[in-house]
């Protein structure tokens, strides 16, 4: 399989749609236990990235990835505006100039957008963060596409599985980070809503696969 800009208009339209679709879902995971505009920042930064997309009419990945990154870092607030930036920037980095990529490419693209996330948000598995979906899905991927060689378009349902349920088990998790820390033993019970947005993340990478 090949990546084009194609594919990643496709994705990042996909992405943004089920940030729309979702914005009130995610507020209220917020809400919980967060500051309460994780739904209405992605949701924003989403919009933003659309317009931007619409008047500069990138002609690469590396192209299109950077001006998603940076319109998420200008537009969203709190910590998801760094973070979701951060994987694009780094996405954008690791492709470099190449009009195509393959689906190793793309591994080693989310990888170190993992890495960016990892070095910025100073979280690990099981801290109840957006790194809980992105590490066990990284790791698979880069099981199943570098070392068995697989494409990911072949592994997609396994993917958004391994994704929806490493989302799901950050709801009896005590919150380590961010403000969701600050509750302690209350964080437990409640889904992060960055592992949400994770999931429909890798949710969209797969769906626009199949465009």
């Amino acid at each position: 399989m090949e990546y084009d800009v194609k594919y990643f208009d496709r994705f990042v339209r996909i992405f943004a749609k089920y940030l729309t679709e979702n914005k009130e879902y995610l507020t209220q995971l917020d809400a919980a236990i967060g500051d309460g505009d994780h739904g209405i920042n992605m949701d924003r930064g989403a919009r933003t990235a659309l317009e931007r997309l619409g008047t500069m009419n990138p002609k690469t990945p590396r192209e299109l990835l950077r001006i998603v990154g940076m319109a998420l870092l200008s537009s969203v607030g709190g910590a998801a505006g760094p973070l979701y930036g951060t994987v694009f920037m780094k996405m954008s980095m690791t492709i470099g100039n190449k009009e195509k990529i393959d689906d190793k490419d793309l591994v080693k693209a989310l990888e170190n957008a993992l890495i960016g996330i990892k070095t910025l948000g100073k979280a690990e598995v099981g801290e109840k963060t957006m790194v809980d979906v992105w590490e066990p899905v990284v790791e698979f991927l880069k099981e199943k596409v570098l070392n068995e060689e697989n494409e990911i378009s072949e592994i997609c349902r396994e993917i958004i599985k391994l994704a929806e349920e490493r989302m799901k088990a950050t709801i009896p998790m005590q919150a380590k980070k961010g403000r969701a820390s600050y509750l302690g033993e209350r964080s437990i019970g409640h889904q992060d809503p960055g592992a949400t947005s994770s999931y429909l993340f890798f949710k969209s990478l797969c769906e626009a696969l199949s465009e």
